[in-house]
């Protein structure tokens, strides 16, 4: 039913069939599509504290733990590049992770046991160590549910989920109070770069965002929701919604809000962030986006940054491999955007 539902289902503001000016569908949609993620947790103090600092892999490394929304705390990590002054402030890519227990551990270049570094050989995995090794800074935190932030592990142990996926009770949980576990994770990601952007050594004014998968849905809503961001680069996190998610239900409540699909399809929310730079990676063997929806995704996205006259600041890192980071473009796309 669900599928025959989406073969017949056109969503409001697909851009195709619109019929409107790039201009006019973006002031039209943008606002609708933000209504969905419901109400974003207010702002607080991050009352920043400093927990650890230290040196490894070429990188000054520091661990801060920080408020970022009433009742959530949470661990940030800053990767320093050798030789960073304050009176040099570099520019700054947010790192999201992805799908999977150890949250940004591998992705910040956590390689202190064999299952980490598994991980990021699977995925290739360690963008946040890697673009601070070309020169960035770079910072990340967890999402709800995700290493310093997933209740199954210490020091919370909550067993009440037996074996429930977090990601779809969270969901659960916010749309109860008029939020999402978008807008959850997104206030998570400003709290972060709100205190990364106050820092000396940070140029405020040129402030990037990458994430992998399911940290590919929160680069996309966090250059949708934060306008400090400069340029995005999305990593296998392009597919259209019938064959992704109703089809082969690879999704989860960390990717939806509601009556979302109803608005927009994938690459329609990405062709919201026309003008922006924007980078995307799409993996030839990705098993999660496949290759075939996961293209059309991009075609029609090319087609909206066109009409915004923008076909210029779309990139595209088609490889050969599986769900993973491209990593073949992205120093290049940073530096030019930034």
């Amino acid at each position: 039913m669900f599928l025959r539902l989406a073969d017949d289902h056109r969503p409001t503001y697909a851009f195709a069939s619109a019929g409107l000016s790039f201009a006019d569908w973006k002031a039209k949609a943008r606002p609708e599509v933000l209504s969905c993620l419901g109400r974003f947790p207010e702002r607080v103090d991050p009352r920043p504290k400093l927990l650890a600092e230290w040196d490894h892999r070429g990188l000054r490394k520091q661990k801060w733990v920080i408020e970022a929304q009433p009742h959530l705390s949470g661990n940030l990590y800053i990767n320093i590049p050798p030789g960073t002054k304050d009176e040099q402030p570099r520019p700054a890519i947010l790192c999201w992770h992805g799908h999977g227990e150890f949250g940004k551990e591998p992705v910040m270049g956590n390689d202190s046991e064999p299952a980490l570094r598994e991980n990021m050989a699977t995925h290739n995995y360690e963008y946040g160590q890697k673009m601070a090794e070309a020169g960035f800074v770079t910072f990340a935190v967890d999402w709800l549910g995700a290493g310093d932030l997933n209740d199954s592990g210490k020091p919370n142990w909550r067993s009440c989920a037996q074996g429930r996926d977090w990601c779809n009770l969270y969901y659960l949980h916010a749309t109860m109070l008029g939020m999402t576990s978008i807008s959850i994770n997104v206030r998570q990601g400003m709290a972060a770069t709100d205190f990364v952007s106050s820092l000396p050594f940070v140029d405020s004014g040129r402030l990037g965002v990458m994430g992998l998968s399911g940290g590919g849905t929160m680069s996309t809503w966090t250059a949708f929701c934060d306008e400090r961001i400069k340029a995005a680069e999305i990593i296998c996190y392009s597919d259209l919604w019938r064959d992704f998610g109703i089809r082969d239900v690879n999704y989860c409540g960390m990717q939806v809000a509601p009556g979302l699909y109803a608005l927009v399809d994938l690459p329609d929310l990405q062709g919201l962030l026309a003008p922006l730079p924007l980078l995307i990676d799409i993996g030839s063997y990705d098993k999660c986006f496949m290759v075939d929806t996961a293209m059309e995704c991009f075609r029609k996205l090319e087609k909206i940054y066109e009409a915004a006259g923008a076909r210029d600041q779309l990139h595209l890192d088609l490889f050969g491999g599986g769900h993973r980071w491209g990593a073949n473009k992205s120093v290049e796309f940073f530096r030019s955007a930034l």
